[in-house]
């Protein structure tokens, strides 16, 4: 390694560089990573001009991490931040390198010393040895990598972006408790709204079953075949007092339903007697309420009132549920907010699996990229 890499020892003397900090999510500003400035001498801070590389020396695992400067000023580190460049080689490809290779980061975590942290000195980071490709192959998978790398970046910012859209959605199509009308309205719709009581709109279901599909419920997935998780179902389990669910019911944890633990259900199964099922009555569409009753305000609403001395054991049944006031609209209304929400959610989902699909790719292309 020291014949690929140069240090660089200029010190700090100009107190107007920005600080930044090296973590495994990169070279950041200090105050963005801490969430304020830290209260340092920067007198003995390192220089790390845009485009060198450096890393934290100091591990508590023994893992290290080596980024470069790609925010586009020259900033100062602390002292415990090596500084170099490399010496006609790729600076992506040696980073991609150095970080992702599991006999590297094994090495380094052996040559470093130290009892309760791992220090890795510059010295002995230098002593490593590698097998290097040419030049310009450095050079095509540091491009290839660059590329890759902004296209992640691109596709999370996406996704980020969606997350904050639904999230919006969610609030300004359903009315708060002080609101008479939503904030956005339903385009060739009459925009009613009234007040309600869940009960009102919704039956408990109390049909008994036990040799249906098995369900259950949580705050990702909704309702899902129990069988599709990675929990071990019990056959021996006597299933005769399950609570029977058809399609459109809605399912949900009693004890989580304030942090948003419910589905409408797809499937026609049971699920155990410590979930409720809510049977929709007629001109009511339950994908509508499952949105409703997964918005923020409606959440806070459960949470005041489930019932239990801490949050472990707080518990909202059907016979307080039905009691929660809530303002609904018609049924032509009801679908269409739902459908837009669905394909927003859609639309979500679809640019999640994309992003996750690029995370793989760069993994595996990782793993079979360097020696």
């Amino acid at each position: 390694m020291g014949e690929v890499i140069l240090d660089y020892k200029r010190k700090n003397n100009n107190d107007r560089l920005p600080v930044l900090t090296s973590s495994f999510q990169g070279i950041e500003y200090q105050e963005k990573h801490f969430g304020s400035q830290q209260k340092h001498d920067t007198s003995d801070y390192n220089v790390l001009p845009k485009e060198y590389m450096t890393y934290r020396n100091r591990s508590d695992n023994g893992y290290f991490r080596f980024n470069i400067n790609n925010l586009g000023v020259t900033g100062i580190v602390s002292k415990f931040y090596p500084v170099f460049t490399t010496i006609n080689t790729n600076k992506l490809f040696l980073a991609s390198y150095i970080n992702h290779n599991h006999r590297l980061k094994n090495h380094f975590k052996v040559v470093s010393v130290g009892t309760s942290q791992h220090v890795l000195s510059l010295r002995n980071f230098k002593k490593t040895n590698l097998l290097f490709p040419s030049k310009d192959e450095q050079d095509q998978i540091g491009k290839f990598f660059n590329l890759l790398n902004r296209a992640i970046t691109l596709q999370q910012r996406k996704l980020e972006q969606l997350k904050l859209l639904e999230k919006a959605h969610q609030q300004k199509l359903f009315p708060n408790s002080f609101q008479e009308k939503p904030l956005l309205r339903i385009l060739h719709g009459d925009n009613s709204w009234w007040n309600s009581y869940i009960g009102e709109v919704f039956t408990e279901r109390v049909d008994k079953g036990s040799s249906e599909k098995l369900l259950s419920v949580s705050i990702t997935d909704g309702v899902y075949p129990f069988d599709e998780s990675k929990r071990k179902n019990n056959s021996s389990d006597d299933k005769h007092n399950y609570k029977k669910v058809f399609q459109n019911d809605i399912a949900y944890n009693s004890m989580r339903l304030w942090q948003g633990a419910l589905g409408v259900s797809k499937y026609e199964g049971i699920v155990s007697p410590a979930y409720t099922v809510l049977k929709p009555l007629p001109n009511q569409n339950s994908i509508f309420y499952e949105f409703m009753f997964k918005n923020i305000d409606m959440l806070h609403i459960f949470q005041r009132n489930s019932q239990g001395l801490t949050s472990d054991t707080w518990n909202l049944k059907f016979n307080q549920l039905q009691h929660i006031k809530i303002k609904t609209t018609n049924l032509n209304s009801q679908n269409k907010i739902a459908k837009l929400l669905i394909k927003i959610e859609e639309l979500k989902n679809n640019e999640s699996n994309y992003y996750h699909n690029l995370m793989t790719l760069k993994k595996y292309l990782l793993q079979k990229l360097f020696i």
